[in-house]
């Protein structure tokens, strides 16, 4: 029998397999075996939404994430820079155990928002999940579809849209739990989020794992990254440097 090469690859593979997982080094694991999770893209999402969230969940043992689309082929994010590839279209798929649905500019959630086939597949979807989540101003679409109840949080900036227009309590938090919907905040707070699902789907442990595996342990160079503290200034700073970058 041929010896397998020593390479990065292996290295590192067996290294998360018994570290990470406590899984023995060259234990196969079945192919969807575990949690299949969805994450619909449609156009103008923020690129970390969703990409954020699937470098956790991938990680997760048996898991199949699946970028989904109105159709098939390369989304544009925001910021019209950057594309990311959908591989089923909405027509393919009506079950998942878990739907993440990420946020946009004003541009990509609007447009998203009076969608009716994107709305009406989140609707169908959502009956047979195990979560429904959302990133950002995700939850402003999940509100569309009349998904969210109670309490929810979603970008700093779409707070008061939120509880205006769905009826429900805007909480500050990074991510916020009822029942089976996940809200989480803007764009970064996805990561969070999804340590928190990946808890939920297996366990603590799994999921302290999977943080160390990509090595999530932030320490910005600036503390301004909560609207409760930032000034005005730094504000509208920042919402106007989101205006420009997505011209």
């Amino acid at each position: 029998m041929r010896s397998q090469p020593t390479t990065r690859r292996t290295v590192l593979a067996g290294m998360a397999a018994v570290a990470a997982f406590g899984i023995p080094a060259g234990t196969a694991v079945a192919e969807g075996s575990g949690p299949r999770i969805g994450i619909l893209l449609y156009d103008g999402f923020s690129l970390l939404d969703p990409t954020g969230p699937a470098e956790l969940l991938s990680r997760l043992p048996g898991a199949t994430v699946t970028m989904i689309a109105e159709r098939r082929g390369p989304v544009r994010t925001d910021t019209r820079q950057t594309s990311v590839m959908a591989e089923r279209s909405i027509a393919e798929v009506d079950r998942l155990d878990v739907l993440l649905v990420p946020g946009a500019g004003e541009r990509g959630t609007v447009a998203a928002m009076e969608n009716p086939a994107l709305i009406d597949w989140i609707r169908r979807v959502d009956r047979r999940t195990t979560w429904t989540t959302s990133v950002c101003t995700g939850s402003l679409i999940l509100g569309a579809a009349g998904l969210l109840r109670d309490r929810a949080t979603t970008y700093w900036a779409s707070a008061s849209y939120l509880e205006s227009t769905f009826g429900v309590k805007y909480v500050p938090e990074r991510y916020v739990q009822v029942g089976k919907v996940i809200t989480a905040a803007g764009v970064s707070a996805g990561i969070d989020m999804a340590l928190f699902l990946a808890a939920r789907l297996a366990g603590d442990e799994i999921a302290r794992g999977i943080q160390l595996a990509v090595e999530y342990d932030p320490h910005p160079p600036f503390d301004s990254g909560n609207a409760a503290t930032a000034s005005p200034e730094l504000k509208k700073l920042a919402l106007r440097l989101l205006a420009e970058s997505q011209k």
